[in-house]
């Protein structure tokens, strides 16, 4: 009996706590309604102290500046670790001011971000009429938005659509404003950009036909870019870091040969895209230039899988081949991968023949052990037929030619000359998979993040090599009345309510 006493009693404690808290809680809402219901002036001030503290608990908020809950699947509004990892490590004195710019702006929340990664970046928002002498410096027009990336004498200006692109058949705007803050950040601190140039007039594609995308994102990432033809200049301009060989569909004429030779006698570096061949050209010259890495002759026919863990849509020509581990590729390694469009088989010599060019080649992309290339485009068989064998085929590589040795008692360094090629070009390209999802080849999976590392890796920016994230979309951007409407809802519902349900408690007091 005893322990069925000992058991009990606390139950009974349990009882009295919960009998105590209730009569304190209705000890506190008897005092609300004798002190402060009971006419209504005390309830219009009662409400008012509430709305105060409403606001000022806003307001305190908005100056800690706490970091935004970001909902969106992509994160499009916050920060991302490599954003933070670009800017992190910058000790020069950087000043953003966002003119004309509510306080309560998503791209103003994202900036404040930086601040809070490099103490060295300061976020200030200003009006036209604040801050006049920036206004002329930096050529704003005092009735738009503006931002402005300064340091020391180096500057960036953003117009606000420029955190923004739109795609004219799906009527959504694209947000890139985290890339272009970066860019803009990185750009201010660096002496020397790099500039990639486009070999033009050989290849259907280019910056201004079919890659304008990549063109955009190369730019995003701190690049100098520009279209390069050889026969009006002569020569691959010294300032080249990177020279961008888009699928030769013509050979190269001697001027365009000897410029690209001597580029690459002076340790200059390449990237090298080049979709399937559908007949065969004679490209001369343009094998001359790829034999110096010992490279040979690509041949007409195309690479189909047949793992339908491998390809697109059971479509056998949509592969997404295994990307191998290296200094290019080791931030996509093991990642979704890339999606190659009719890819084809690089082709390299002997190690006899790469040893005697003083090249080392390092395996970047390939393809599964289950892949057949098809030379016959009129054959629609899904499987391989006759002499398509099926086997692991180079689609993508890296050669490191040394065209010089290092010599201590010259002082002379090592000159060394790098080409990465791809066995595809669409992979870049504004080339869409379907003509319902409008999204250009190069946005799908690591597309854009394998040619934005290859060629940060070319130009000597490692620190640069990446994984982006996507940019996503946005639907629906409410105007600045709209956005006032919202906010008179948001306010003014609530505070509505409060007053009808204290009118009628006061009538329903008064009629007892």
């Amino acid at each position: 009996m005893k322990e069925k006493n000992t058991e009990t009693k606390p139950k009974k404690e349990n009882k009295k706590n919960k009998k105590e808290k209730s009569e304190k809680n209705n000890k506190f809402i008897e005092t609300i309604k004798r002190k402060w219901l009971v006419n209504s002036s005390k309830t219009i001030l009662l409400i008012v102290i509430i709305l105060a503290f409403f606001i000022g608990i806003s307001i305190l908020m908005q100056k800690l500046q706490l970091t935004p809950i970001d909902l969106t699947e992509e994160k499009l509004f916050t920060l991302t670790e490599e954003s933070k990892e670009q800017v992190k490590n910058i000790e020069k004195d950087i000043n953003i001011y966002f003119i004309g710019y509510s306080d309560d702006d998503p791209t103003l929340d994202l900036a404040r971000q930086y601040s809070k990664v490099n103490e060295k970046i300061k976020i200030e928002t200003a009006t036209a009429t604040d801050r006049p002498d920036l206004v002329q410096k930096y050529g704003i027009d005092t009735s738009s938005q503006g931002i402005i990336v300064e340091s020391g004498s180096q500057y960036k200006v953003l117009a606000s659509n420029d955190l923004y692109t739109y795609d004219y058949t799906t009527y959504e705007t694209i947000s890139i404003a985290e890339e272009k803050l970066t860019a803009a950040i990185k750009s201010v601190t660096i002496e020397n950009l790099p500039k990639v140039y486009f070999l033009n007039g050989y290849s259907s594609f280019s910056l201004t036909s079919g890659m304008q995308y990549l063109d955009m994102y190369l730019q995003n990432e701190v690049n100098q870019v520009e279209s390069l033809d050889i026969l009006s200049k002569g020569k691959v301009p010294d300032d080249c870091n990177t020279l961008v060989i888009t699928s030769p569909e013509k050979d190269f004429d001697d001027i365009t040969t000897n410029a690209i030779m001597e580029y690459i006698n002076k340790g200059g570096n390449i990237l090298w895209l080049n979709a399937a061949k559908a007949q065969d050209i004679s490209l001369t010259n343009v094998n001359k230039v790829l034999a110096n890495y010992g490279v040979q002759p690509f041949e007409v026919g195309i690479i189909r899988e047949t793992e339908s863990s491998k390809m697109v849509s059971d479509s056998p020509d949509l592969i997404m081949p295994e990307i191998q581990s290296a200094d290019v590729t080791n931030k996509l390694y093991n990642s979704d991968g890339v999606i190659f469009v009719n890819a084809t088989k690089i082709n390299v010599a002997d190690d006899d023949t790469l040893n005697s060019l003083n090249v080392t080649k390092t395996e970047l992309i390939k393809t599964s052990e289950n892949a057949y290339f098809r030379t016959n485009f009129t054959n629609t068989s899904n499987v391989p037929q006759g002499e398509e064998v099926k086997d692991t085929y180079l689609i993508g590589a890296q050669f490191d030619k040394v065209i010089s040795e290092a010599n201590e008692e010259t002082n002379t360094n090592e000159i060394k000359s790098t080409l990465v090629i791809y066995g595809e070009n669409f992979f870049v390209s504004d080339y869409q998979l379907t003509q319902t999802t409008q999204t250009p080849m190069v946005a799908y999976r690591q597309n854009k993040d394998l040619v934005l590392n290859t060629i940060a890796y070319l130009s000597d920016r490692e620190e640069d090599i990446t994984v982006r994230k996507s940019t996503g979309s946005i639907t629906y951007t409410a105007t600045e009345q709209e956005n006032r409407i919202i906010l008179a809802i948001i306010t003014a519902v609530p505070l509505i309510i409060i007053i009808i349900g204290v009118v009628v408690w006061i009538k329903r007091r008064r009629q007892k």
